[in-house]
């Protein structure tokens, strides 16, 4: 369930468009050849629709007015070639940036998932799903509109208002500047509107994040909600987070509509003033109608970009917050993991061909905040070959040593060493190949059977079948309608748990690792299932270093060493029947847990 403001995300700060422009151009300039080809359509477009106020100032002053109607079809064949001009270069400037568009949105896109992938488990600890989502998909979006409307649609507009304010000069200066008297007001409304959407934008990205996050969750725990009769509590919840987005687009509404309808009020009273002034200037002979016609035609032209500046203005301040919270994300760095070696001499103490003969947790501190230490003073020597189990009570850090030997955290104090180096000297990609991990719960992707178990990789691949036989997974998948080329529901809803549990074992030995670590790798299944892995682990194991995270005792009998762990500490150390003679913790656990399985 959720509680407070725990999936509220993060309302970006101030940002500078220059510096985020600055940032954003570097995806632009693989494709500078596609930009110049739209750059260089904007002039001629430009030309174009200036030339067809002109064409009416010559059909009216020239024909219209005078009588003479025999050039008159020549002028208006010449209209409509503008305007069949005008749509060819309109389209291919909409088919050039949407292209531009979705090549760019691809790269960074990309880039952003790579970069996701690099992240270390902490992040993904404290970073809500939704948000991240919302950043990969529906904020790169905008950016594909601004594409579209945005960046060089603005400089084609720039240049068109520029010709229009050239021709009108040209034509008449008085009436030009009595007609632009309203730009002052015109520049002031669009610049104070700027910063107030931006602002508002800000909020609607955020507010969407928040609202995914929920979504996900919801969604994906629905059976505990169904099953708990939580509908109305997350009913209640979501209708606040929806509450809170179409709240925060009601000041977006307001200042689009605001800006519209000002500019709408402002390109009538530059009409207004070109019909009062003008029709006084042809009244004293000094302007023709065909001029005043042009003029009015020029004025419309003039307004029609301004007018579309509300829209374009959303689309933009719409982009600059997507771009905030983009590059905030490829700002957050892995800092708490080392990924790259050093050069040298590490590869010649733990070669990729040689297995590791010992692996030593040397006073070992963690915390996952502050000083709230999970593990104290943590020492354990696992020999290549032997099967060590951690055991004790929930809570007590032995899940965490797992998590730490795969590098998902760092230690604070004290180290972890693969035959003397600390595997923080180690590449992260050459230590995880040496391990293979089963969880307490598998998590399956969209896909087959197969696929599930070699998870793409050609060398496991070619493993699978026997992979699957091993741990005794081949029964239930070849009773499977498709056997291996079974299709897998989303997380492996069509499965049942122990299924899902049996083809992450078969999972963890197509990758055929050195290091085997099984994190109450049996809690899934039942007896039946259980005995059948046993067989298959007993095959998996030899030969290999495991570590053995169980809290059914009855699994871990057969281990070489079993530690025990009592609130971050390993009070205990030894064999089965060692630790039962000595008539400590474990003896008691396994006492109490034995007592249990006689009454049930």
């Amino acid at each position: 369930m959720h509680h407070g403001n725990a999936y509220e995300d993060e309302i970006v700060g101030k940002a500078y468009d220059r510096h985020l422009m600055g940032r954003f151009l570097r995806y632009v300039r693989p494709y500078a050849g596609l930009a110049m080809v739209s750059l260089a359509l904007l002039p001629l477009s430009a030309a174009v629709r200036l030339a067809q106020p002109w064409l009416l100032k010559v059909a009216i002053d020239g024909h219209i007015v005078s009588g003479r109607m025999e050039g008159l079809p020549l002028v208006a064949a010449g209209f409509f070639a503008l305007i069949v001009a005008e749509s060819l270069l309109t389209f291919l400037e909409a088919w050039l940036l949407q292209y531009l568009g979705q090549r760019v949105m691809f790269d960074l896109r990309l880039e952003l998932f790579s970069h996701v992938q690099r992240l270390p488990v902490p992040f993904f600890d404290r970073t809500p799903t939704g948000s991240l989502v919302t950043r990969l998909t529906s904020d790169v979006e905008v950016l594909g509109e601004m594409f579209a409307a945005g960046i060089i649609t603005v400089v084609g507009d720039i240049l068109f208002l520029a010709g229009i304010i050239g021709v009108m000069l040209w034509m008449n200066p008085t009436l030009s500047l009595v007609t632009f008297s309203v730009l002052p007001l015109l520049v002031w409304v669009a610049f104070t509107f700027r910063v107030r959407m931006r602002t508002a934008f800000r909020e609607v990205r955020a507010r969407l994040a928040t609202l995914n996050t929920f979504l996900a969750e919801t969604i994906g725990g629905m059976a505990i909600v169904q099953l708990f009769n939580r509908q109305a509590t997350e009913r209640r919840e979501f209708t606040r987070l929806n509450a809170a987005y179409r709240d925060a687009n009601l000041p977006v509404i307001t200042w689009d509509a605001s800006l519209y309808a000002l500019v709408e009020a402002l390109s009538s009273v530059a009409v207004g003033l070109i019909v009062w002034y003008g029709g006084g200037e042809i009244a004293r002979g000094a302007l023709t109608f065909g001029a005043l016609v042009a003029f009015i035609q020029y004025i419309e032209k003039f307004f029609g970009p301004i007018r579309d500046l509300s829209a374009k203005y959303s689309i933009m301040q719409g982009a600059m917050a997507a771009l905030e919270r983009i590059f905030n994300l490829l700002d957050t760095g892995g800092d708490t993991v080392a990924i790259l070696p050093p050069a040298g001499d590490v590869e010649r103490q733990v070669p990729a061909g040689r297995p590791v003969s010992t692996i030593e947790f040397q006073d070992v501190w963690f915390a996952y905040r502050d000083k709230e230490y999970v593990l104290r003073d943590f020492t354990l020597t696992v020999r290549r070959g032997e099967t060590v189990a951690l055991v004790g009570e929930t809570g007590g850090g032995k899940t965490t040593v797992t998590r730490l030997l795969s590098r998902f955290y760092d230690v604070n104090r004290g180290s972890i060493r693969f035959d003397g180096t600390d595997i923080r000297e180690l590449s992260l990609d050459g230590l995880r190949r040496r391990i293979g991990v089963v969880l307490q719960e598998p998590y399956l992707f969209s896909g087959t059977v197969a696929f599930n178990i070699s998870l793409g990789d050609e060398g496991a691949a070619r493993r699978v079948e026997e992979a699957a036989r091993l741990v005794g997974a081949d029964r239930f998948i070849r009773a499977l309608p498709n056997g291996y080329d079974e299709e897998v529901r989303e997380r492996g809803a069509n499965l049942s748990a122990g299924e899902r549990q049996l083809i992450s074992f078969a999972r963890a030995v197509a990758f055929d690792p050195e290091i085997l670590v099984l994190d109450e790798a049996t809690a899934s299944v039942d007896s039946a299932s259980e005995r059948l892995i046993q067989e298959g682990l007993r095959g998996l194991m030899a030969g290999r270093t495991s570590l053995v995270v169980a809290h059914r005792l009855s699994t871990v009998r057969d281990a070489d060493r079993i530690a025990v762990i009592h609130r971050g500490e390993k009070v205990e150390e030894g064999t089965h029947r060692e630790l039962l003679a000595a008539g400590g913790l474990y003896s008691r656990l396994y006492r109490l847990q034995f007592k249990d399985q006689e009454r049930t």
